[in-house]
């Protein structure tokens, strides 16, 4: 398992003073707020390299960032596009109730009957909310993680009350 779990990625430089605007993969942008190193890169397989986080500002559904060492303009143009990460262990401890989306990778998941529908395999964040990419043999579902049908997470599998005909809109 990789020590590091993707936050967002840098869209583009912000005024004169070298801060970033990172688009979030998670749904909320005020959690850069409690970050204080971060890892920036140009792909999941590239060296990542650290950042200290001198302050993180919300805009709209995007975050400015002020790093050190990147004091200008030009220093935050060469950012843009790089991925920014934390490190696993840095992430704030959940209450009992809650859970990271990417802790939900590899788990099957099931109907509330007790149906494999496959094992999720990546997570779509989008602006009404987050998809499953549920992968079984060949076939690939998309399934809106949202509250009317998650069941329960358990350690190894994500139960879900699905409506008929969800997973054949895929097909």
């Amino acid at each position: 398992m990789d020590d590091f779990v993707l936050l967002g990625k840098v869209t583009r430089a912000h005024g004169i003073r070298g801060e970033i605007k990172v688009y979030p993969y998670s749904g909320d942008p005020g959690n850069f707020k409690k970050y204080r190193t971060l890892y920036l890169s140009s792909g999941a397989d590239t060296a990542r390299r650290a950042f200290v986080c001198q302050g993180a500002r919300i805009q709209g559904n995007q975050v400015l960032l002020r790093l050190e060492g990147c004091g200008d303009r030009d220093q935050a143009q060469r950012l843009v596009g790089r991925e920014v990460w934390l490190r696993r262990e840095d992430l704030p401890e959940l209450d009992e109730d809650e859970f990271y989306l990417h802790e939900l990778e590899g788990r099957l998941v099931v109907t509330n009957q007790g149906d494999e529908v496959g094992r999720v395999t990546g997570i779509l964040a989008t602006g009404a909310h987050d998809i499953l990419v549920v992968r079984d043999g060949t076939r690939e579902h998309l399934v809106p993680l949202v509250a009317e049908f998650l069941v329960r997470i358990e350690d190894d599998r994500v139960v879900l009350d699905l409506p008929p005909g969800l997973l054949e809109i895929n097909d």
